[in-house]
C-alpha cells in the first residue's frame, strides 16, 4: 500500500502514514469485511477478540465491580440508605458527565423506592466540585448521605467539613488523585494511586463508574433478599445515559466504554428516556442517534445549561417523568446552546489573537478579563486544535482570580502537570485527567504557572508533535465512497477518543467546483476522479487557512489526493456519501 501513496508533506504541512497494513479499496477483490477487520486490528484489537469487538457487549467487557477499592463499602452504605429510606443527595458536576452520572443514580434509586435529590453547583457562583458550605447545608436540610459524582477526588477541605458535620459522603469520581485522599465514607475512583486491578479501567468516565456502583448496589441488595417479591431494576435500560456521558466527556472508547456506547445507542434508539427523547427532537435528529450525535448535538445542549447559569437543567431533563416538562427543558437548552455559541465565538476571536503571541510556547496559557467562564473549555479545545499543542484558557474576574480550563494532545498528561503545579503552590485549585483539566489561579501567579508548565511539558509536547502524522485507513476512487462503504466501516465502531474514526483518501481527483459556504467559512467542493465519478466534499472552517485557499484556487488540471472522513449525507430523498476533508496533497 505504501507504494500507492507516499505523502511526506501535505498542503497543510503534515506527513501521511498508513495505520498498519491498509487495504487498497480500488482493488476489485476488496471486500468490506476485510476493511472492518483491518479497522479493528489497527486500533489495537487482538485478533482473538475480533468477534467481541465487532459487537461489543457488556458481558464481554464488564469487570467485577468489587475490584475497585471502596466499591463494596460504597454499595453497602447505599443499600443501608435504600433499606432505611434515608434522605440522599446526589451531588454532581455541571457538565454532561456529571449530569448523566447524577441522573443515573437518581433513576436507579427511584426504581429501588428511594427518591434521591440532585444538587448541581452553579458553575459561575460556586465553581467546580463540592464546597464545604454546600455539603454542610445539605446536612442541615436533612441529608444523611451524599454521593458526589464526577467530582470530589480533590475536595479535601469540603469533605473534612462534611465529616465534621456528621454526614456520610461517597465519592464516585474518575479524575486524577493525589497520594493522600480526602476523608470520605468511601472513595471509588479507578485513578486512585493505590488501585490494583481497577487501574486498568482508568479511562472510564464518571458515569461509567456510577453504573458500576449501581451494579454493585443491586448485587448487595440481592444478597440481602431485598428483591423478594419485587422486580430488580434493569440497569441495562440506563445505558443510553451512560453512552451520552461517556462520549461527551471524550473518554477513550476502549474496553468497557465501547460496550457502554454500542449498547447505549441501541437503548437510545428505543426512546425510553423522556428527556433524551425530547432533546433528540429539539436537535432535529430524525434517525437513531450515532456516537457523533452524542458528542456534537446532544452533549453540547446539556452542557449549555451549566455553561450559562442553569446548571440543574441537564439532570432535571434526564430524570423528569413529565413529557411536557421534558419538552420545555429541551427547548430551553436548545436556546441556551444558541446563546452559548454566540458567547463562545467572541471569546474565541480574542483568544486566538492572544494565542498568536505564544506560538513558541509548548503550552499556550491565555488569560483575559471579561471572558465568560462557561465557554473557556470549548475555546481551549479550539485553540489546541489550531496550534496542535496543549492550551489553557483562563477567565479573570475583577479581583484578579482566574478560572481556567485546559485541553491537551495525545501523549501529554495535562492533569498530572496541573496537580504538580498545585503541589508547587502555583494554583489555588486544580485537577483533571490526561486530556482535560481545570485550574483556579491568582493573576499574580500566571507567569510562574506558565513557566512551570513549559519546563515540565516542553519535551513531551515536542515529542508528541514530532510523532504526529495524518493516519490513513484506505485509499479509494471517488466512486468507492458510497453509503455501502460508510455503513460497512461503521461496523468497526463506535468511534471516538482512543478509537479513531476511519480516515480514507480519495483520488486522484480534479476540483470541478469550489466555493465558501456558511458563516464559519466552510469550503464546499465537487470533485471528479479518474473513474469518471464525482464526489461532494467539505472542509469545515478552512476558508482562511492554507488548505482552504489551495482548494479554492486549485486549477482543474492540477490533481489532488483528499484525506478525510466518509460520511452519509441524508438530507435528500436518497442517502448519498460525501467526504469531510481533513487535509489534501498534490499529485506529483
Amino acid at each position: 500500500m505504501s507504494t500507492v501513496l507516499n505523502i511526506q508533506r501535505s498542503i497543510s504541512g503534515q506527513a501521511w502514514r498508513w495505520r498498519g497494513l491498509a487495504a487498497d479499496a480500488r482493488d476489485p477483490g476488496f471486500a468490506p469485511d476485510d476493511l472492518v477487520t483491518q479497522l479493528l486490528l489497527t486500533r489495537g484489537c487482538p485478533r482473538e477478540e475480533l468477534d467481541a469487538h465487532r459487537a461489543p457487549s457488556i458481558r464481554a467487557f464488564m469487570p467485577d465491580p468489587s475490584i475497585f477499592r471502596d466499591m463494596d463499602k460504597a454499595a453497602e452504605r447505599l443499600a443501608d440508605a435504600v433499606a432505611a429510606q434515608e434522605q440522599v443527595t446526589i451531588f454532581g458536576d455541571y457538565d454532561v458527565d456529571g449530569a448523566t452520572s447524577a441522573a443515573l443514580l437518581i433513576l436507579l434509586l427511584r426504581d429501588l423506592g428511594l427518591e434521591a435529590k440532585p444538587y448541581i453547583p452553579d458553575r459561575l457562583m460556586e465553581g467546580y466540585g463540592p464546597s464545604g458550605e454546600a455539603l454542610v447545608r445539605l446536612r442541615q436540610e436533612g441529608a444523611s448521605l451524599i454521593v458526589t459524582v464526577d467530582c470530589g477526588a480533590q475536595a479535601f477541605e469540603a469533605l473534612q467539613m462534611a465529616s465534621d458535620a456528621g454526614v456520610d459522603v461517597i465519592v464516585c469520581d474518575h479524575h486524577k488523585c493525589a497520594a493522600e485522599l480526602p476523608i470520605a465514607h468511601a472513595l471509588v475512583n479507578p485513578n486512585r494511586l493505590d488501585e490494583d486491578e481497577g487501574a486498568a479501567h482508568g479511562h472510564l468516565a464518571a458515569v461509567g463508574m456510577a453504573w458500576l456502583l449501581g451494579a454493585a448496589l443491586i448485587r448487595t441488595l440481592r444478597t440481602r433478599g431485598f428483591f423478594a417479591g419485587r422486580p430488580e431494576p434493569r440497569l441495562l435500560d440506563l445505558l443510553d445515559i451512560v453512552a451520552l456521558g461517556t462520549v461527551a466527556d471524550v473518554a477513550s472508547l476502549r474496553g468497557l466504554n465501547r460496550a457502554f456506547v454500542a449498547q447505549g445507542l441501541k437503548v437510545m434508539a428505543q426512546r425510553r428516556n423522556l428527556g433524551l427523547n425530547a432533546l433528540i427532537e429539539a436537535s432535529r435528529l430524525t434517525r437513531a442517534p450515532t456516537a457523533t450525535d452524542l458528542g456534537f448535538a446532544l452533549g453540547p445542549r446539556i452542557n449549555a445549561g451549566g455553561r450559562v447559569g442553569r446548571s440543574d437543567l441537564g439532570v432535571r431533563l434526564l430524570t423528569t417523568r413529565d413529557p411536557d416538562e421534558a419538552r420545555a427543558i429541551a427547548a430551553e437548552l436548545n436556546l441556551l446552546n444558541e446563546d452559548r455559541r454566540a458567547i463562545e465565538a467572541e471569546v474565541q476571536r480574542t483568544a486566538e489573537e492572544l494565542s498568536e503571541r505564544q506560538s513558541n510556547r509548548a503550552v499556550a496559557v491565555i488569560a483575559s478579563r471579561g471572558w465568560h467562564a462557561g465557554v473557556i473549555g470549548i475555546v481551549a479545545g479550539r485553540i489546541k486544535e489550531k496550534m496542535g499543542r496543549p492550551a489553557i484558557v483562563i477567565a479573570l474576574d475583577e479581583q484578579g482570580l482566574g478560572k481556567g480550563s485546559g485541553r491537551s494532545i495525545p501523549g501529554v498528561d495535562l492533569g498530572a502537570a496541573i496537580l504538580a503545579a498545585k503541589d508547587a503552590g502555583l494554583l489555588i485549585a486544580g485537577g483533571g485527567h490526561a486530556m482535560a483539566a481545570g485550574v483556579t489561579v491568582a493573576e499574580s501567579k500566571l507567569d510562574a504557572f506558565a513557566d512551570f508548565l513549559e519546563e515540565r511539558l516542553s519535551e513531551r509536547v515536542t515529542q508528541a508533535m514530532g510523532d504526529r502524522a495524518l493516519l490513513l485507513d484506505a485509499v479509494l476512487a471517488p466512486g468507492g465512497i458510497n453509503p455501502a462503504l460508510v455503513n460497512a466501516m461503521e461496523e468497526g465502531g463506535p468511534y471516538g477518543m482512543g478509537w479513531p474514526a476511519p480516515r480514507v483518501v480519495a483520488g486522484p481527483v480534479s476540483i470541478i467546483k469550489a466555493d465558501v459556504v456558511g458563516s464559519g467559512g466552510h469550503v464546499r467542493l465537487i470533485v471528479s476522479g479518474e473513474d469518471g465519478r464525482s464526489l461532494k466534499a467539505v472542509a469545515f472552517r478552512q476558508a482562511d487557512t492554507e488548505l482552504g485557499q489551495a482548494l479554492l484556487s486549485a486549477p482543474r488540471h492540477r490533481k489532488l489526493w483528499l484525506a478525510g472522513r466518509a460520511k452519509i449525507d441524508d438530507w435528500g430523498s436518497r442517502p448519498t456519501a460525501e467526504m469531510h476533508i481533513d487535509d489534501a496533497a498534490w499529485v506529483d
